[in-house]
Protein backbone atom coordinates (compact mmCIF):
# COMPACT_ATOMS: atom_id res chain seq x y z
CA UNK A 1 0.00 0.00 0.00
CA UNK A 2 1.04 3.23 -0.68
CA UNK A 3 2.18 5.69 1.87
CA UNK A 4 2.72 9.24 1.92
CA UNK A 5 2.93 12.29 4.69
CA UNK A 6 -0.87 13.04 6.02
CA UNK A 7 -0.75 16.26 7.17
CA UNK A 8 0.17 17.79 3.53
CA UNK A 9 -3.34 16.69 1.80
CA UNK A 10 -5.06 17.54 4.56
CA UNK A 11 -3.85 21.15 4.57
CA UNK A 12 -5.03 21.17 0.84
CA UNK A 13 -8.21 20.47 2.17
CA UNK A 14 -8.60 22.85 4.29
CA UNK A 15 -7.42 25.77 1.83
CA UNK A 16 -9.79 24.31 -0.73
CA UNK A 17 -12.65 24.35 1.57
CA UNK A 18 -12.37 27.67 3.74
CA UNK A 19 -11.08 30.49 1.81
CA UNK A 20 -10.50 32.72 5.20
CA UNK A 21 -6.58 30.37 5.14
CA UNK A 22 -4.48 31.29 1.61
CA UNK A 23 -1.64 29.18 0.26
CA UNK A 24 0.65 31.53 2.43
CA UNK A 25 -0.86 30.05 5.49
CA UNK A 26 0.63 26.60 4.65
CA UNK A 27 2.98 26.79 6.93
CA UNK A 28 0.63 27.86 10.07
CA UNK A 29 -1.57 24.93 9.48
CA UNK A 30 0.99 22.77 9.80
CA UNK A 31 2.58 23.73 12.73
CA UNK A 32 -1.23 24.29 13.80
CA UNK A 33 -1.81 20.31 12.93
CA UNK A 34 1.55 19.28 14.45
CA UNK A 35 0.93 20.35 17.67
CA UNK A 36 -3.16 19.35 18.14
CA UNK A 37 -1.27 15.91 17.26
CA UNK A 38 1.34 16.03 19.36
CA UNK A 39 4.15 15.31 17.05
CA UNK A 40 7.11 17.18 16.30
CA UNK A 41 8.66 16.50 12.70
CA UNK A 42 6.41 16.25 10.13
CA UNK A 43 8.46 14.12 8.19
CA UNK A 44 6.98 11.65 10.94
CA UNK A 45 3.33 11.91 10.06
CA UNK A 46 3.15 9.40 7.08
CA UNK A 47 0.34 6.83 6.35
CA UNK A 48 -1.91 5.22 4.13
CA UNK A 49 -3.07 7.90 1.48
CA UNK A 50 -6.55 9.18 2.52
CA UNK A 51 -8.91 11.05 -0.22
CA UNK A 52 -11.66 12.09 2.17
CA UNK A 53 -11.33 14.82 4.58
CA UNK A 54 -12.93 12.85 7.22
CA UNK A 55 -10.78 9.55 6.79
CA UNK A 56 -7.60 12.26 6.58
CA UNK A 57 -8.53 13.35 10.45
CA UNK A 58 -9.10 10.25 12.05
CA UNK A 59 -6.11 9.22 10.78
CA UNK A 60 -3.92 12.22 12.48
CA UNK A 61 -6.20 11.44 15.67
CA UNK A 62 -4.13 7.84 15.18
CA UNK A 63 -0.74 9.62 15.26
CA UNK A 64 -2.60 11.33 18.47
CA UNK A 65 -2.96 8.31 20.03
CA UNK A 66 0.20 6.99 19.16
CA UNK A 67 1.83 9.55 20.58
CA UNK A 68 0.19 9.88 23.80
CA UNK A 69 -1.23 13.23 22.92
CA UNK A 70 -4.91 12.17 23.70
CA UNK A 71 -6.24 9.16 25.50
CA UNK A 72 -7.59 6.17 23.23
CA UNK A 73 -11.40 6.78 24.02
CA UNK A 74 -14.12 7.69 22.20
CA UNK A 75 -14.58 10.94 23.15
CA UNK A 76 -10.99 11.89 23.12
CA UNK A 77 -11.03 10.96 19.61
CA UNK A 78 -13.80 12.78 18.31
CA UNK A 79 -13.11 16.14 20.03
CA UNK A 80 -9.55 16.05 18.24
CA UNK A 81 -11.54 15.15 14.95
CA UNK A 82 -13.83 18.03 15.69
CA UNK A 83 -10.94 20.28 16.11
CA UNK A 84 -8.97 19.41 13.12
CA UNK A 85 -12.40 19.52 11.09
CA UNK A 86 -12.78 22.97 11.98
CA UNK A 87 -9.86 24.34 10.51
CA UNK A 88 -11.75 23.61 7.26
CA UNK A 89 -14.40 25.13 8.29
CA UNK A 90 -15.39 28.74 7.99
CA UNK A 91 -15.95 31.11 10.68
CA UNK A 92 -19.72 31.15 11.65
CA UNK A 93 -19.23 35.32 10.24
CA UNK A 94 -18.48 33.30 6.96
CA UNK A 95 -20.66 30.88 7.12
CA UNK A 96 -23.09 32.86 7.85
CA UNK A 97 -22.35 35.58 4.93
CA UNK A 98 -22.22 32.74 2.46
CA UNK A 99 -25.09 31.44 3.63
CA UNK A 100 -27.60 34.71 3.09
CA UNK A 101 -25.65 35.32 -0.20
CA UNK A 102 -27.02 32.00 -1.32
CA UNK A 103 -30.75 32.70 0.06
CA UNK A 104 -30.59 35.48 -2.72
CA UNK A 105 -30.16 33.16 -5.59
CA UNK A 106 -32.83 30.48 -3.16
CA UNK A 107 -33.58 28.93 0.35
CA UNK A 108 -33.11 25.60 -1.62
CA UNK A 109 -29.33 26.75 -2.70
CA UNK A 110 -28.73 28.01 0.88
CA UNK A 111 -29.38 25.31 2.68
CA UNK A 112 -27.68 22.77 0.42
CA UNK A 113 -24.46 24.82 0.76
CA UNK A 114 -25.62 24.68 4.53
CA UNK A 115 -25.76 20.97 4.67
CA UNK A 116 -23.20 19.67 2.35
CA UNK A 117 -20.87 21.84 4.98
CA UNK A 118 -22.55 20.16 7.59
CA UNK A 119 -21.45 16.87 6.50
CA UNK A 120 -18.37 17.79 5.12
CA UNK A 121 -16.83 18.60 8.25
CA UNK A 122 -18.62 15.52 9.94
CA UNK A 123 -20.91 17.43 12.14
CA UNK A 124 -23.77 15.57 10.72
CA UNK A 125 -22.30 12.37 11.58
CA UNK A 126 -23.49 10.55 8.05
CA UNK A 127 -21.11 7.59 8.30
CA UNK A 128 -22.87 6.66 11.96
CA UNK A 129 -26.48 7.46 10.29
CA UNK A 130 -25.89 5.14 7.95
CA UNK A 131 -25.70 2.52 10.05
CA UNK A 132 -29.60 2.55 11.00
CA UNK A 133 -31.52 0.02 10.25
CA UNK A 134 -34.47 1.74 7.85
CA UNK A 135 -37.71 0.33 6.29
CA UNK A 136 -41.22 0.43 5.66
CA UNK A 137 -44.27 -1.22 7.17
CA UNK A 138 -47.88 -1.24 5.85
CA UNK A 139 -50.39 -0.46 8.15
CA UNK A 140 -53.99 0.66 8.09
CA UNK A 141 -52.75 4.03 8.01
CA UNK A 142 -50.56 3.41 4.86
CA UNK A 143 -46.76 3.08 4.96
CA UNK A 144 -44.91 3.68 8.49
CA UNK A 145 -41.45 4.18 8.74
CA UNK A 146 -38.94 2.42 11.16
CA UNK A 147 -35.99 3.20 12.32
CA UNK A 148 -33.55 0.71 14.64
CA UNK A 149 -31.19 3.26 15.62
CA UNK A 150 -27.56 2.52 15.45
CA UNK A 151 -25.93 6.13 14.51
CA UNK A 152 -25.07 6.55 18.19
CA UNK A 153 -21.97 4.27 19.60
CA UNK A 154 -22.25 2.10 22.48
CA UNK A 155 -20.18 3.89 25.07
CA UNK A 156 -17.22 1.97 26.02
CA UNK A 157 -16.91 1.44 30.18
CA UNK A 158 -13.28 3.32 29.83
CA UNK A 159 -15.44 6.34 28.16
CA UNK A 160 -18.25 6.11 31.23
CA UNK A 161 -15.24 6.01 33.94
CA UNK A 162 -13.41 8.80 32.57
CA UNK A 163 -16.72 10.57 32.13
CA UNK A 164 -17.42 10.40 35.78
CA UNK A 165 -14.23 11.78 36.60
CA UNK A 166 -14.91 15.38 35.00
CA UNK A 167 -16.29 17.65 36.95
CA UNK A 168 -20.01 19.03 36.52
CA UNK A 169 -20.21 22.20 34.14
CA UNK A 170 -23.17 24.18 33.54
CA UNK A 171 -21.68 25.89 30.56
CA UNK A 172 -23.17 25.58 28.22
CA UNK A 173 -26.26 25.08 29.66
CA UNK A 174 -27.84 22.69 27.37
CA UNK A 175 -27.13 20.68 23.92
CA UNK A 176 -28.99 23.98 22.19
CA UNK A 177 -27.87 26.83 23.18
CA UNK A 178 -25.74 28.70 21.15
CA UNK A 179 -22.72 28.52 23.48
CA UNK A 180 -21.76 25.36 21.51
CA UNK A 181 -20.49 26.99 18.57
CA UNK A 182 -17.04 26.01 18.41
CA UNK A 183 -17.08 24.27 21.95
CA UNK A 184 -14.12 22.27 22.47
CA UNK A 185 -16.36 19.76 24.21
CA UNK A 186 -15.36 17.36 26.92
CA UNK A 187 -15.32 13.23 28.45
CA UNK A 188 -19.06 14.36 29.50
CA UNK A 189 -20.17 16.21 26.80
CA UNK A 190 -19.92 16.20 22.46
CA UNK A 191 -17.10 17.83 20.46
CA UNK A 192 -18.23 20.89 18.72
CA UNK A 193 -15.43 22.66 17.51
CA UNK A 194 -16.41 22.24 14.14
CA UNK A 195 -20.06 23.15 14.69
CA UNK A 196 -21.59 26.16 12.89
CA UNK A 197 -25.21 27.96 13.06
CA UNK A 198 -26.82 30.43 11.22
CA UNK A 199 -28.82 32.82 12.94
CA UNK A 200 -31.99 34.46 11.21
CA UNK A 201 -34.98 37.06 12.54
CA UNK A 202 -38.05 35.38 13.73
CA UNK A 203 -40.70 37.68 14.46
CA UNK A 204 -38.15 40.20 15.96
CA UNK A 205 -36.39 37.25 18.00
CA UNK A 206 -32.67 36.45 16.84
CA UNK A 207 -32.51 32.25 16.14
CA UNK A 208 -30.41 29.56 15.13
CA UNK A 209 -30.57 27.05 12.19
CA UNK A 210 -28.41 24.14 12.02
CA UNK A 211 -28.87 20.57 10.85
CA UNK A 212 -28.96 17.42 13.25
CA UNK A 213 -25.78 15.88 14.38
CA UNK A 214 -27.90 12.47 14.23
CA UNK A 215 -30.16 12.91 11.55
CA UNK A 216 -33.58 10.63 11.35
CA UNK A 217 -34.35 12.09 7.86
CA UNK A 218 -33.43 14.15 5.14
CA UNK A 219 -31.90 17.41 5.75
CA UNK A 220 -32.87 17.21 9.53
CA UNK A 221 -32.73 20.72 11.24
CA UNK A 222 -33.26 22.32 14.50
CA UNK A 223 -34.35 25.74 14.68
CA UNK A 224 -33.41 27.10 17.88
CA UNK A 225 -33.74 30.49 20.27
CA UNK A 226 -30.73 32.21 20.54
CA UNK A 227 -32.62 32.63 24.75
CA UNK A 228 -32.00 29.33 26.90
CA UNK A 229 -35.96 28.96 27.69
CA UNK A 230 -38.53 26.25 28.12
CA UNK A 231 -40.58 25.28 25.43
CA UNK A 232 -43.48 26.12 25.30
CA UNK A 233 -47.07 25.56 23.31
CA UNK A 234 -48.72 28.86 22.69
CA UNK A 235 -50.24 31.69 19.64
CA UNK A 236 -46.17 32.70 19.29
CA UNK A 237 -45.58 29.00 18.22
CA UNK A 238 -47.98 29.05 15.33
CA UNK A 239 -46.97 32.02 14.22
CA UNK A 240 -43.40 30.97 14.40
CA UNK A 241 -43.84 27.93 13.10
CA UNK A 242 -45.45 29.86 9.60
CA UNK A 243 -42.67 32.25 9.48
CA UNK A 244 -39.82 29.73 9.42
CA UNK A 245 -42.14 28.20 6.62
CA UNK A 246 -42.16 31.44 4.72
CA UNK A 247 -37.98 31.52 5.43
CA UNK A 248 -37.73 28.29 3.93
CA UNK A 249 -40.33 26.78 1.68
CA UNK A 250 -39.14 23.72 1.10
CA UNK A 251 -38.97 22.41 4.65
CA UNK A 252 -41.53 21.53 7.08
CA UNK A 253 -41.24 22.49 10.72
CA UNK A 254 -43.11 21.48 13.63
CA UNK A 255 -42.54 21.72 17.66
CA UNK A 256 -42.80 18.99 20.34
CA UNK A 257 -45.28 19.33 22.73
CA UNK A 258 -43.94 21.54 26.03
CA UNK A 259 -45.49 19.13 28.54
CA UNK A 260 -43.04 15.97 30.32
CA UNK A 261 -44.22 12.39 28.78
CA UNK A 262 -46.23 13.64 25.82
CA UNK A 263 -43.32 16.52 24.77
CA UNK A 264 -39.89 15.31 23.20
CA UNK A 265 -36.08 14.70 25.38
CA UNK A 266 -35.25 18.38 25.60
CA UNK A 267 -37.96 20.52 26.82
CA UNK A 268 -35.67 23.01 28.73
CA UNK A 269 -34.96 24.89 25.28
CA UNK A 270 -37.21 26.32 23.24
CA UNK A 271 -36.24 24.73 19.64
CA UNK A 272 -38.40 23.26 16.65
CA UNK A 273 -37.37 20.65 14.27
CA UNK A 274 -37.58 20.93 10.46
CA UNK A 275 -36.14 19.03 7.07
CA UNK A 276 -36.61 17.81 3.57
CA UNK A 277 -38.95 14.74 4.08
CA UNK A 278 -42.68 14.00 4.07
CA UNK A 279 -43.85 11.65 6.50
CA UNK A 280 -46.72 8.86 6.48
CA UNK A 281 -48.63 11.78 8.26
CA UNK A 282 -48.15 14.24 5.29
CA UNK A 283 -49.70 11.10 2.82
CA UNK A 284 -52.76 10.64 5.20
CA UNK A 285 -55.95 11.90 4.07
CA UNK A 286 -58.71 13.96 5.81
CA UNK A 287 -61.06 11.87 6.46
CA UNK A 288 -64.01 14.01 7.84
CA UNK A 289 -64.73 17.79 6.78
CA UNK A 290 -65.68 20.54 9.27
CA UNK A 291 -67.35 23.77 8.24
CA UNK A 292 -65.91 27.07 10.71
CA UNK A 293 -68.47 29.93 10.08
CA UNK A 294 -65.70 32.08 12.00
CA UNK A 295 -63.20 31.19 9.76
CA UNK A 296 -64.57 30.64 6.00
CA UNK A 297 -61.45 30.65 3.83
CA UNK A 298 -60.11 27.44 6.10
CA UNK A 299 -60.40 24.08 5.45
CA UNK A 300 -60.35 22.03 8.33
CA UNK A 301 -60.27 18.00 9.05
CA UNK A 302 -59.93 15.19 10.75
CA UNK A 303 -56.90 12.92 9.41
CA UNK A 304 -57.01 9.58 9.30
CA UNK A 305 -54.20 8.84 11.54
CA UNK A 306 -53.82 6.80 14.56
CA UNK A 307 -53.31 10.04 16.59
CA UNK A 308 -55.84 12.65 17.39
CA UNK A 309 -54.71 14.97 14.35
CA UNK A 310 -56.78 17.98 13.01
CA UNK A 311 -55.67 19.36 9.62
CA UNK A 312 -56.23 23.41 9.16
CA UNK A 313 -55.09 24.37 5.43
CA UNK A 314 -55.23 27.94 3.76
CA UNK A 315 -53.68 30.81 2.24
CA UNK A 316 -53.87 33.23 5.11
CA UNK A 317 -51.53 33.12 7.67
CA UNK A 318 -53.03 34.81 9.95
CA UNK A 319 -56.45 33.19 9.69
CA UNK A 320 -54.72 30.10 10.62
CA UNK A 321 -52.72 31.37 13.26
CA UNK A 322 -56.22 32.76 14.92
CA UNK A 323 -57.59 29.42 14.36
CA UNK A 324 -54.90 27.46 15.75
CA UNK A 325 -54.97 29.72 18.66
CA UNK A 326 -58.49 28.87 19.40
CA UNK A 327 -57.73 24.98 19.31
CA UNK A 328 -55.50 25.39 21.76
CA UNK A 329 -57.09 26.92 24.29
CA UNK A 330 -60.01 25.20 23.46
CA UNK A 331 -58.33 21.89 24.31
CA UNK A 332 -56.11 23.11 27.28
CA UNK A 333 -59.39 23.60 28.95
CA UNK A 334 -61.61 20.46 27.47
CA UNK A 335 -62.51 17.28 29.75
CA UNK A 336 -64.40 14.20 28.72
CA UNK A 337 -64.65 11.86 31.66
CA UNK A 338 -65.99 9.53 29.05
CA UNK A 339 -62.55 9.12 27.06
CA UNK A 340 -60.45 9.48 30.68
CA UNK A 341 -59.56 12.95 28.84
CA UNK A 342 -59.04 15.41 31.95
CA UNK A 343 -57.61 18.79 31.31
CA UNK A 344 -56.17 19.42 34.64
CA UNK A 345 -56.22 18.29 38.26
CA UNK A 346 -57.85 19.42 41.33
CA UNK A 347 -54.24 21.40 42.45
CA UNK A 348 -54.00 23.10 38.74
CA UNK A 349 -51.87 20.70 37.23
CA UNK A 350 -52.47 21.01 33.21
CA UNK A 351 -52.78 18.10 30.98
CA UNK A 352 -53.26 19.29 27.82
CA UNK A 353 -51.19 20.84 24.80
CA UNK A 354 -50.26 20.40 21.07
CA UNK A 355 -47.99 19.09 18.78
CA UNK A 356 -47.77 20.95 15.55
CA UNK A 357 -46.67 20.33 12.48
CA UNK A 358 -46.60 23.23 9.23
CA UNK A 359 -45.95 22.95 5.83
CA UNK A 360 -46.90 23.53 2.47
CA UNK A 361 -49.27 21.28 0.80
CA UNK A 362 -49.43 20.56 -2.88
CA UNK A 363 -51.36 23.56 -3.66
CA UNK A 364 -49.16 25.41 -2.34
CA UNK A 365 -50.86 26.49 0.72
CA UNK A 366 -49.99 26.70 4.39
CA UNK A 367 -51.02 23.49 6.11
CA UNK A 368 -50.79 23.23 9.81
CA UNK A 369 -51.55 20.04 11.49
CA UNK A 370 -52.44 19.60 15.16
CA UNK A 371 -51.88 16.91 17.04
CA UNK A 372 -53.81 16.74 20.55
CA UNK A 373 -51.39 15.34 23.31
CA UNK A 374 -53.18 14.70 27.14
CA UNK A 375 -50.03 13.86 29.73
CA UNK A 376 -51.91 12.32 32.59
CA UNK A 377 -51.27 9.00 34.16
CA UNK A 378 -53.10 6.90 36.18
CA UNK A 379 -52.38 3.47 38.57
CA UNK A 380 -52.97 1.53 35.43
CA UNK A 381 -51.13 3.35 33.06
CA UNK A 382 -48.29 4.70 35.60
CA UNK A 383 -45.87 5.65 32.29
CA UNK A 384 -49.05 7.73 30.68
CA UNK A 385 -52.39 7.16 29.86
CA UNK A 386 -52.14 8.12 26.60
CA UNK A 387 -48.53 6.49 26.13
CA UNK A 388 -47.36 3.66 24.73
CA UNK A 389 -49.30 0.63 26.90
CA UNK A 390 -47.05 -1.87 28.94
CA UNK A 391 -47.98 -4.30 26.59
CA UNK A 392 -46.18 -2.60 23.42
CA UNK A 393 -43.12 -1.28 25.70
CA UNK A 394 -40.80 -4.46 24.63
CA UNK A 395 -40.88 -2.86 21.53
CA UNK A 396 -41.25 1.20 22.46
CA UNK A 397 -41.66 2.56 25.75
CA UNK A 398 -40.17 6.10 25.11
CA UNK A 399 -41.66 9.04 24.89
CA UNK A 400 -43.37 9.96 21.56
CA UNK A 401 -42.08 12.66 20.47
CA UNK A 402 -42.79 15.41 17.22
CA UNK A 403 -40.63 12.80 14.88
CA UNK A 404 -42.89 9.52 15.63
CA UNK A 405 -46.10 11.28 15.45
CA UNK A 406 -45.87 12.12 11.86
CA UNK A 407 -44.66 8.29 11.48
CA UNK A 408 -41.32 7.53 11.83
CA UNK A 409 -40.64 4.78 14.81
CA UNK A 410 -36.96 5.86 16.45
CA UNK A 411 -36.37 2.24 18.04
CA UNK A 412 -33.62 1.69 20.49
CA UNK A 413 -30.36 0.08 19.18
CA UNK A 414 -31.00 -2.89 21.08
CA UNK A 415 -33.81 -4.19 18.97
CA UNK A 416 -31.50 -5.41 16.33
CA UNK A 417 -30.01 -8.52 18.13
CA UNK A 418 -33.20 -9.08 20.20
CA UNK A 419 -35.33 -9.13 17.16
CA UNK A 420 -32.63 -11.75 15.84
CA UNK A 421 -33.04 -13.55 18.49
CA UNK A 422 -37.06 -13.71 17.90
CA UNK A 423 -36.11 -14.62 14.53
CA UNK A 424 -33.95 -17.48 15.70
CA UNK A 425 -36.55 -18.80 18.15
CA UNK A 426 -39.50 -18.85 15.27
CA UNK A 427 -37.55 -21.15 13.70
CA UNK A 428 -36.43 -23.60 16.37
CA UNK A 429 -32.91 -22.28 16.45
CA UNK A 430 -30.94 -22.11 19.47
CA UNK A 431 -31.76 -18.17 20.78
CA UNK A 432 -31.63 -16.45 23.71
CA UNK A 433 -35.08 -14.61 23.41
CA UNK A 434 -35.69 -11.85 25.80
CA UNK A 435 -38.36 -12.92 28.16
CA UNK A 436 -40.01 -9.53 27.44
CA UNK A 437 -40.27 -10.65 23.66
CA UNK A 438 -41.72 -14.36 24.35
CA UNK A 439 -45.63 -13.85 24.31
CA UNK A 440 -45.58 -11.09 21.39
CA UNK A 441 -43.01 -13.82 19.68
CA UNK A 442 -45.53 -17.04 20.33
CA UNK A 443 -48.22 -14.83 18.95
CA UNK A 444 -46.58 -15.15 15.59
CA UNK A 445 -45.51 -18.11 15.72
CA UNK A 446 -48.93 -19.19 16.28
CA UNK A 447 -50.01 -16.88 13.02
CA UNK A 448 -47.79 -17.84 10.86
CA UNK A 449 -47.70 -21.96 12.00
CA UNK A 450 -45.97 -23.77 9.14
CA UNK A 451 -45.17 -20.80 6.71
CA UNK A 452 -41.84 -19.58 8.62
CA UNK A 453 -38.40 -20.34 7.42
CA UNK A 454 -35.49 -18.70 6.77
CA UNK A 455 -35.89 -16.32 3.15
CA UNK A 456 -39.26 -14.49 5.34
CA UNK A 457 -38.94 -14.19 8.82
CA UNK A 458 -36.95 -11.30 8.83
CA UNK A 459 -39.30 -9.53 6.84
CA UNK A 460 -42.58 -10.99 9.10
CA UNK A 461 -41.00 -9.86 12.33
CA UNK A 462 -39.72 -6.31 10.86
CA UNK A 463 -43.79 -5.93 9.38
CA UNK A 464 -45.03 -6.90 12.80
CA UNK A 465 -42.99 -4.35 14.44
CA UNK A 466 -44.53 -1.92 12.25
CA UNK A 467 -48.02 -3.03 13.38
CA UNK A 468 -47.04 -2.47 17.05
CA UNK A 469 -45.64 1.09 16.33
CA UNK A 470 -49.27 1.47 14.83
CA UNK A 471 -50.63 0.95 18.13
CA UNK A 472 -48.38 2.63 19.82
CA UNK A 473 -49.20 5.38 17.80
CA UNK A 474 -53.02 4.59 19.06
CA UNK A 475 -52.34 4.12 22.66
CA UNK A 476 -51.17 7.94 22.26
CA UNK A 477 -53.69 8.88 20.50
CA UNK A 478 -56.01 10.78 22.80
CA UNK A 479 -59.38 10.01 20.90
CA UNK A 480 -59.51 6.32 20.00
CA UNK A 481 -60.28 4.47 16.60
CA UNK A 482 -63.24 3.68 17.52
CA UNK A 483 -67.27 4.82 16.78
CA UNK A 484 -67.24 5.99 20.32
CA UNK A 485 -63.62 7.58 20.57
CA UNK A 486 -64.37 9.27 16.84
CA UNK A 487 -67.94 10.67 18.23
CA UNK A 488 -66.24 11.81 21.12
CA UNK A 489 -63.26 13.62 18.82
CA UNK A 490 -66.49 15.44 16.65
CA UNK A 491 -67.76 16.32 20.09
CA UNK A 492 -64.59 18.28 21.13
CA UNK A 493 -64.66 19.95 17.64
CA UNK A 494 -67.91 21.12 18.11
CA UNK A 495 -66.94 22.90 21.29
CA UNK A 496 -64.41 24.38 19.22
CA UNK A 497 -66.29 25.69 16.35
CA UNK A 498 -69.43 26.55 17.95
Amino acid sequence: MVETNLVVPFITEILKNNSQFQDLDRMFLQNQILAMIGVQDVAAVNGTVETEPIAMANRLVDFAVNSGTIVDNQAAREILEAQLLSLMTPLPSMVNQHFWHLYQESPQAATAYFYHLSTANDYVKTAQIAKNIKYSAPTDYGDLEITINLSKPEKDPKDIAAAAKVAQSSYPACQLCMSNEGYLGRMNYPARSNHRIVRFDLNGKTWGFQYSPYAYFNEHCIFLDAIHEPMHIDRQTFANLFAIIAQFPHYFVGSNADLPIVGGSMLSHEHYQGGRHQFPMNKAQVERQFTWAKYPNIRMGVVKWPMSVLRLEGRSQADLINAATEVLNSWQSYSDPSQSILAKDADGTLHHTITPIANLNELGEYRLDLVLRDNQTSAQYPDGIFHPHQDVQHIKKENIGLIEVMGLAILPGRLLKELQEVEHYLLEQPNQIATMHQPWADELKSEYQGQLNQDNVETIVRQSVGQIFARVLEDAGVFKQTAEGQAAFDRFIGNVIE
